[in-house]
């Protein structure tokens, strides 16, 4: 079966009803962004959003859909759950992704005058979860290709570096190199030529690091081809709930490749077209 199949295409959404942010991004944001590759932004969303959220989270690990996965590989040990796709096929994401002020954030940090959905994801490292995010850039996983992708990661949860916090190396996204994905899980997953992620821990004296530590409602906007990582989750207590978020700006394309990450379906355009229609809508666009 098809993933096609599985799930109807909804019908794109109206654009009439974002909630403004809280305050405009500022330069100095936007050029933190450029330099650094990461931003950090704190209480741009609502109480509201993140009760709802919340609850959407108990719900989907629950309830997981057909592209969830468990990472976590000692089983025993803490989870490290993943489901995407959520905005199409729950209301509660659905709202979030065309009513929340994020798809606005995201095109005040990049200058952008229109923005797209590319997908969205939960990611949650329960308490004592040994399991670490390794080293790598999200756009290779992806079939597009352009300047101005993004993740939002937005926490649920108070995050620090016991926590699993993210640690980014600065800069990274202007090193010129696209590197090979790395499988969470499977070591095959993915079959594509680009060199591997350097060995950033045997090198640390070579980078820059950055890492921040969150609040419920603080989220970092990071470009696609930062270098990233996260440790597991130590503590006993917390869990480490975030939403994430990523999206795409004006000059981003369809870039299909083979072995790389499963979209809910294969979108009916050419290679090299923008990535407007119902699989990837434009949430936000410039008036």
């Amino acid at each position: 079966m098809k993933l096609t199949d599985r799930w109807p295409k909804l019908k794109l959404q109206s654009m009439t009803a974002i909630t403004p942010t809280t305050r405009p991004i500022t330069a100095m944001e936007a050029d933190r962004f450029q330099t650094d590759g990461v931003v950090h932004l704190k209480g741009l969303f609502d109480p509201e959003w993140l009760d709802l959220l919340r609850k959407r989270a108990d719900h989907v690990l629950a309830n997981p859909g057909k592209l969830a996965n468990e990472l976590a590989q000692n089983k025993e040990n803490g989870r490290f759950f993943s489901d995407t796709f959520l905005w199409q096929q729950h209301d509660g994401f659905r709202d979030f992704i065309h009513n929340s002020p994020a798809a606005e954030i995201v095109a005040g940090v990049l200058g952008s005058t229109k923005v797209n959905i590319i997908f969205d994801q939960f990611l949650i490292k329960e308490p004592g979860t040994d399991e670490p995010t390794v080293w790598h850039h999200d756009l290779t996983y992806w079939p597009v290709k352009g300047r101005q992708v993004v993740t939002l990661w937005l926490a649920l949860d108070p995050v620090t570096e016991e926590t699993g916090s993210m640690e980014f190396v600065k800069g990274s996204h202007l090193w010129g190199q696209r590197y090979h994905p790395v499988a969470f899980v499977d070591p095959t997953k993915y079959q594509t030529r680009e060199p591997p992620v350097p060995d950033i821990n045997a090198r640390r004296d070579e980078f820059e690091f950055i890492r921040f530590d969150y609040k419920p409602g603080d989220c970092t906007i990071h470009h696609g081809l930062l270098v990233h990582a996260a440790g597991g989750n130590k503590s006993q207590e917390q869990r480490r709930r975030a939403y994430v978020t990523r999206w795409a700006g004006d000059d981003v394309v369809y870039d299909p490749r083979p072995n790389i990450q499963t979209m809910l379906w294969e979108p009916p355009m050419a290679a090299g077209a923008p990535l407007d229609s119902d699989l990837w809508p434009v949430v936000w666009q410039a008036p």
